[in-house]
């Protein structure tokens, strides 16, 4: 029997392509690429699983964080950065070395939202992205596994490659049609 939905979570890299709009806008509205395309067309009410993004400029977040346009790309550098840190590393990263208040989100705070604070833990992930993206979200995954929001023995899906092919394999972990061993 397959999970829950409430029991999935799908981490997609963020998309250079954005939608206009208000200032801010939920991430899930603003990102306007082909996988985020596939993903309101597949999933338009948000049931399938919960949804999550990686970005070099934001990090990791909840999709309906709301976000501002923005442009960067993931380096090795950005990427290194991002698995040096932990649960707890904000990002952006900070510019200056003010005392007080860092600025930024953490992973932490995000995925303790997503699985109900602990209560409900992921049991399929989908990763989806180039290779430094899902580099990144290897790592993430790692630490949310530490941490109890994702179960030891949870199935991981990757996808990766030419973007019809993502496309289509998005669409099938999205709609369970995904092969085993795939």
């Amino acid at each position: 029997m397959a999970p829950h939905p409430a029991n999935r979570l799908l981490i997609l890299a963020c998309s250079a392509t954005k939608r206009d709009g208000p200032a801010y806008m939920p991430a899930i509205e603003r990102y306007d690429g082909p996988l985020w395309q596939t993903l309101r067309s597949v999933d338009p009410r948000g049931e399938k699983a919960k949804v999550a993004f990686l970005s070099a400029r934001l990090g990791f977040r909840a999709a309906a964080t709301p976000i501002e346009m923005y442009d960067a790309r993931m380096t090795p550098a950005i990427a290194a950065e991002m698995k040096a840190g932990d649960l707890g590393t904000r990002w952006p990263k900070q510019k200056t070395r003010r005392r007080g208040m860092a600025s930024g989100e953490h992973p932490g705070m995000h995925i303790a939202t997503l699985t109900g604070y602990g209560r409900v833990p992921f049991s399929d992930v989908a990763l989806v992205g180039g290779h430094l993206y899902l580099d990144v979200m290897r790592h993430l995954v790692d630490l949310f596994r530490e941490r109890g929001h994702i179960v030891g023995d949870a199935r991981i899906t990757e996808v990766n490659g030419p973007i019809g092919i993502m496309r289509r394999d998005l669409r099938r972990w999205l709609d369970r049609e995904f092969v085993e061993g795939h």
